[in-house]
């Protein structure tokens, strides 16, 4: 079964770590924190992305994540698309939080998804990749972008180019070392083409 139970990041410093999610965004168990020294330099390939109902509600979780810790790598700002800002929480991870609407309503204090973007250097061949190992395409842009139906877990999966993806996340494509993350679901244990390791999901979510 093909489905995302969770992500796990792997941090130096799991207790401050865990303080910066719960007090930035309020995530529960769907983001996941695990002890690493690994190496790691520059841009580790991913981003996280929070999809929420109104930007009001893209500005209080920037604000609360700056507030808690966070360097802005993009305010949050109108585009073609939308409105959302870009940051890069104390321990490395980036986050993107956007919303697709233009309600000028106050915020709702909801996150709607939760969507894994991962840079990768062939998106064709990450695709095949991954429809092999039984995901199915949502949608997808040719070799630019694909986003898959990961069925009835909380977090969705994507892939990007991995310069685009930095393009968007505001950073240098540049980096070395590990990817710090580990994602966990029905289509595991394996690792990708570009080295994002995947792991099974626990026994109650797989019968």
């Amino acid at each position: 079964m093909a489905f995302i139970e969770s992500v796990t990041l792997e941090v130096a410093d799991p207790t401050a770590a865990d303080r910066f999610h719960t007090t930035a965004f309020g995530l529960g168990g769907q983001v996941r924190l695990r002890a690493s020294q690994a190496p790691t330099t520059g841009f580790r390939g991913f981003t996280l992305s929070l999809v929420v109902p109104r930007p009001a509600d893209v500005d209080a979780l920037v604000g609360a994540a700056v507030d808690a810790g966070a360097t802005t790598l993009k305010p949050a700002a109108r585009s073609l698309w939308g409105y959302g800002g870009v940051v890069q929480a104390p321990d490395g991870t980036i986050w993107q939080v956007a919303s697709s609407k233009r309600d000028t309503g106050p915020a709702t204090g909801r996150i709607d998804e939760i969507v894994l973007l991962l840079g990768v250097e062939d998106v064709k061949a990450s695709k095949r990749f991954y429809v092999g190992r039984g995901l199915a395409v949502a949608k997808g842009f040719g070799g630019k972008y694909v986003e898959f139906a990961t069925g009835p877990g909380p977090v969705k999966l994507a892939l990007y180019k991995r310069r685009g993806l930095a393009k968007v996340a505001g950073v240098s494509p540049d980096g070395t070392g590990s990817h710090r993350i580990v994602i966990g679901g029905g289509a595991g244990p394996f690792t990708d083409p570009d080295g994002f390791a995947w792991e099974a999901a626990s026994p109650a979510l797989t019968n």
